[in-house]
């Protein structure tokens, strides 16, 4: 989903940080309402740019956001931009709708990223061009992982007794970890073996990788 040099209007950016349950010290409690009709038609924009989706399917509902984190230097903690997480509904007209949520990332009138859940499936940019397998998310944090404690692949090929060509599949996210594998690379990170097993999404006491539903959606 290629949402890069997207500008937002006036009006969306409004109704995008329109957040009457949220109590902060940069908006008026309660704010003065906007208008969020707009936001049915720029997420159907965004959405519709997808080559399969459905294009019967529309958003028919959208609530206030929740802000997931704020564009400001307040309290000294400077954000580069603003998240939003807003809830909805999306379905074929005259059909039944799924649940819907869109979590959008802008810094100014600039959309810098947007995901989209719609019932249990989760719509995401790709990390891979198309056609390839997407990475294992491990991938980034075993790389950052090693990189911090100054672990080349070498060392840790050796003290896991694995090639140095497993070890890089790891890092790149073409091979999965498994349990054992696991165990041997939180003993050369310093790390307990639960911790990684979390990061690498074990599950506890099982041999088997732990699966999540974030394909993508047809639209019905």
């Amino acid at each position: 989903m290629d949402i890069a040099d997207r500008t937002l209007t006036v009006d969306v950016i409004a109704a995008l940080t329109y957040w009457p349950g949220i109590i902060w010290g940069g908006q008026e409690n309660p704010p003065d309402p906007v208008d969020l009709t707009v936001l049915p038609p720029f997420f159907d924009e965004v959405l519709q740019e997808l080559p399969w989706w459905n294009r019967d399917w529309r958003i028919s509902h959208v609530e206030p956001g929740v802000p997931l984190e704020i564009g400001t230097g307040h309290h000294g903690h400077p954000s580069p931009f603003t998240e939003v997480s807003v809830p909805g509904a999306v379905g074929p007209a005259g059909g039944e709708s799924l649940p819907f949520v869109a979590k959008v990332g802008f810094a100014g009138d600039r959309l810098i990223r947007f995901h989209a859940k719609v019932g249990e499936v989760v719509l995401a940019p790709a990390v891979t061009p198309a056609g390839r397998l997407e990475p294992h998310p491990f991938a980034r944090v075993l790389t950052g992982l090693m990189d911090l404690r100054g672990i080349p692949v070498r060392t840790m090929a050796r003290e896991t007794a694995r090639s140095m060509s497993t070890i890089h599949m790891l890092r790149s996210g073409r091979h999965n970890p498994d349990p054992l594998l696991t165990r041997e690379i939180a003993r050369v990170l310093g790390m307990s073996e639960a911790d990684v097993r979390v990061i690498a999404g074990l599950d506890d006491g099982s041999s088997e990788e732990r699966r999540t539903g974030d394909g993508p959606c047809s639209g019905g």
